[in-house]
């Protein structure tokens, strides 16, 4: 969440650069900038992707325990 908030702060707050208006390393400052903010998107992008392969991969596993049990409650009543 904090990410988010910092990439957005960051978006709305970055110094203009056009043309002959910066000097060179201003430019190298808002390029950089901008690759921070594209890598924290990303790092954001692939921590949900982690986080819902992890509940999507352990909800699968409680459902094959609730299965097995059943399996062997019915096999336990025969």
């Amino acid at each position: 969440m904090f990410l988010l908030m910092d990439i957005y702060w960051k978006y709305e707050t970055r110094p203009s650069c056009d043309g002959k208006s910066c000097s060179p390393s201003e430019q190298l400052r808002h390029q950089k900038s901008i690759m921070k903010s594209q890598r924290n998107a990303r790092l954001i992008t692939a921590a949900l992707i982690f986080y819902w392969l992890l509940y999507s991969v352990t909800n699968l596993v409680v459902k094959i325990e609730r299965l097995n049990q059943r399996v062997e409650r019915l096999k336990s009543k025969e």
